[in-house]
């Protein structure tokens, strides 16, 4: 039994068949059924029966993917891949059968062959874990990397990071970097092993669109359930909207600011964008890390949150408040409270469209001569990270909250043109 064998294993009152594939752990085989995923069994107490002998030539299609180094061509524009891990960069554990962040650029490199011939690649890692473990700091590190890159010479740079945060990540970088090339955000909602990844399709676009003219931060991900069309979308404007869908990040308020055709590798935009080397590379990563995001919600304890917050010593404090941007009246009295010692309060809406108008009912005026500052339609999650960004670098982070910075904040808040 090798393998490339075709198999039958039962175990425990359950029968698997298809073709025995590598596993890094002596302790379980791997089979690849016939419908495409890969499934891990423990070796013990495991009948295995060999059914057919070399169906398939592993020890070839490892050697090809190894073999599959891209040269460099001085025709072809160079683009960095930075690694921060994530599903794009996972492997199925199989004595778990959880998805684990475990290959490096070039591992990526070798696991998408189609990324060959389109632009020299130079790789390294930020770090390798999953995005619900991201924190300020490698954000910070992150963006340290970016600008390496750009100033090794970079055409575009790609961040291969987990969905679950990158909207976050994204937008930390918007701030971070003014840039003149383009750095994109790409990741896959499923993992490499499984038929219907979206690894492939959405790393080979998101090194076009660095290779395009747009010298923005952008997310690259699927713009439908096919396998046609990736939506490039600014990264402060997009958010997840589906947990597992490929097409599950939406630029919220409007259309994507562009697409990447899959088949053609065309790269159009809808609306403005920054050009590539209008403006000189700035790096400035300070963060203040005593920002909060509050969501309130009907029958919020006011007296423990307004204990929590009082201890907490905050700078700045993003609410995320119901339709136009309101709290519970009970609650305004402690918003008055940490402005009136210098926090700064900013109202968002937990609508995904629409903006903060506090000037309509009584509520939201009561807010505002409380000292509440109306972020308009940003979205709440990169309104905590504008904050935290703009307390480290303006001198009036109150009033950059009204404005946008890196268009987070649109004039008009008009779905869908």
């Amino acid at each position: 039994m090798n393998p490339g064998d075709r198999v039958r294993v039962e175990r425990a009152g359950v029968t698997n068949e298809g073709v025995l594939m590598p596993s890094s752990t002596p302790d379980h085989l791997v089979v690849k059924l016939d419908g495409g995923y890969n499934v891990g069994i423990a070796r013990a107490e495991a009948d295995v029966e060999t059914l057919e002998s070399d169906v398939y030539d592993v020890e070839s299609a490892h050697s090809e993917s190894e073999a599959s180094e891209i040269e460099f061509d001085e025709d072809l524009p160079t683009v960095s891949l930075i690694s921060t891990g994530g599903t794009i960069a996972s492997t199925v554990d199989y004595r778990t059968g959880a998805v684990t962040a475990q290959f490096d650029a070039e591992d990526v490199l070798r696991a998408v062959p189609d990324l060959a011939g389109r632009a020299n690649y130079r790789g390294r890692v930020v770090a390798n874990i999953l995005s619900e473990n991201m924190t300020a700091d490698v954000w910070q590190d992150l963006a340290e990397a970016v600008a390496e890159e750009i100033r090794a010479g970079a055409d575009g740079v790609v961040v291969m990071h987990g969905t679950d945060t990158m909207q976050f990540t994204a937008s930390a970088l918007s701030y971070m970097l003014e840039t003149p090339v383009p750095i994109v955000f790409t990741g896959s909602q499923r993992s490499a092993d499984r038929p219907s990844s979206d690894n492939v399709m959405n790393a080979v676009s998101a090194v076009e669109a660095a290779k395009s003219d747009a010298a923005e931060v952008l997310v690259c991900m699927h713009a439908s359930t096919d396998d046609d069309v990736c939506a490039l979308h600014r990264g402060t404007r997009v958010r997840k909207n589906h947990t597992s869908r490929r097409d599950a990040f939406e630029t919220v308020g409007a259309d994507p600011l562009g697409t990447v055709d899959y088949d053609t590798a065309t790269v159009e935009f809808r609306r403005e964008y920054a050009e590539r080397g209008a403006t000189d590379l700035d790096v400035r990563t300070e963060l203040n890390a005593d920002v909060d995001l509050l969501k309130f919600t009907p029958g919020l304890d006011i007296d423990r949150h307004a204990a929590m917050l009082r201890e907490a010593d905050l700078d700045g404090l993003v609410i995320e408040g119901t339709g136009l941007g309101h709290v519970h009246t009970d609650l305004i009295p402690l918003v008055e409270e940490l402005a009136d010692d210098g926090v700064v309060v900013a109202m968002t809406s937990q609508c995904l469209e629409g903006r903060v108008c506090d000037r309509v009912y009584d509520t939201g005026r009561d807010l505002l001569d409380a000292g509440v500052v109306e972020a308009g339609d940003t979205l709440p999650g990169t309104a905590k990270v504008k904050l935290m960004w703009a307390l480290e670098h303006l001198d009036d982070p109150a009033a950059a909250m009204r404005r946008p910075l890196a268009g987070e904040l649109q004039e008009r808040s008009v779905p869908w043109t």
